[in-house]
């Protein structure tokens, strides 16, 4: 029976980055996916890499940090590879925060003052509310996705779709792979990042759940109306280079259930609209909904867990685009056994015993 030296259970922007940085190092790896690979939190994300203390909580933020540095090569590198662009756009962000909002410690950010903001974005519906620029960059997650979907296929990872893993197998104290519903396949190590899923994945429960956010795309009266992502309170908008506009998202505990809310959407439209009037005639080419994987506090679960073998890098929330560089890089040196340039202890499944 043919073996892998390491199983991944989740086909999403997570696990595929991590398969394809560790065949690099030469492990033959097998990503199992539920459904199909890259369609999940990965294909329904606004992909805005925000790595700042405005969202970001801090024990996360170095990690946010080094994985917001890594993305020019991480994506040049899977543009190669694969052939196909991903869309990394680097304008920043205008935010107009709550009124309430208060600084992060130790940062303060500068208005823009509302002459430049006109000639920042035109289309800006005017209004005085304050606005400051955030440097920040954005990406076209499913776009990210095919190319590494690509590159991990051109460099040989083996994948299987539309089986999910029911358990990690355990023999003698250790891992031996992993069970399906249809089937088994056998390797020494598995690393489960199977998102919102991984709780339902035998023997150990993971405190992971979905949190439903959904979302809706725009087409844009020219490709250039918008170059920076908008962020309001009420939504958020993100453009694309091929004239796309994204307007999100919801958050919402609504368990596995990924239908659109007309009532929703619609409220989302209004908000665009309000926010961009150009956009008034701008067809709606899509809604959807998405489930993140969160977890009680709202941080990731990295590392290693107490089954030898067994590791997991699940729990990304709201931050599994940006996090995929660093994810990949830490879970590496962790499944190699060597020392991650992090330290994970904040991301240990054991903080849940």
């Amino acid at each position: 029976m043919k073996a892998w030296d390491v199983i991944i259970i989740g086909g999403g922007i997570i696990g595929i980055s991590l398969a394809v940085a560790l065949r690099k190092k030469g492990a033959k790896i097998l990503v199992i996916e539920r459904g199909e690979p890259g369609r999940e939190a990965s294909h329904a994300a606004g992909g805005m890499l925000v790595d700042c203390l405005l969202e970001t909580p801090a024990s996360l933020q170095a990690l946010a940090t080094a994985s917001a540095q890594m993305y020019p090569e991480f994506a040049h590198e899977l543009e190669i590879e694969s052939g196909m662009k991903v869309d990394l756009r680097d304008y920043g962000s205008i935010v107009f925060p709550h009124l309430d909002r208060e600084d992060p410690p130790g940062i303060t950010f500068a208005s823009i003052p509302a002459h430049h903001l006109a000639e920042l974005e035109p289309a800006l519906a005017p209004n005085n509310q304050p606005a400051f620029f955030l440097k920040e960059r954005s990406v076209d997650p499913r776009a990210l996705t095919a190319a590494a979907l690509k590159t991990a296929k051109n460099r040989d990872v083996d994948f299987s779709s539309g089986d999910p893993v029911k358990a990690v197998n355990i023999s003698d104290g250790a891992v031996s792979g992993v069970t399906t519903t249809k089937t088994s396949f056998l390797a020494p190590k598995v690393v489960n990042c199977a998102g919102a899923w991984s709780g339902q994945i035998g023997p150990l429960n993971f405190p992971t759940r979905p949190v439903k956010g959904q979302m809706l795309c725009l087409a844009m009266p020219s490709r250039t109306l918008l170059k920076h992502v908008i962020r309001t309170s009420r939504a958020y908008l993100i453009p694309r280079s091929d004239g796309r506009l994204l307007v999100g998202a919801t958050v919402e505990e609504a368990g596995y259930d990924k239908r659109t809310d007309p009532a929703t959407v619609q409220r989302l439209h209004r908000a665009a609209l309000e926010i961009v009037p150009q956009l008034r005639d701008a067809r709606i080419l899509e809604d959807w909904a998405g489930l993140r994987p969160g977890t009680p506090d709202a941080l990731p679960i990295l590392g290693a867990t107490s089954i030898p073998g067994y590791y997991v890098a699940t729990g990304h929330f709201r931050d599994g685009i940006l996090l995929a560089p660093i994810t990949a890089q830490v879970m590496t040196a962790v499944i190699e056994g060597r020392q991650a340039e992090h330290d994970l202890t904040a991301f240990s499944a054991a903080r849940f015993r």
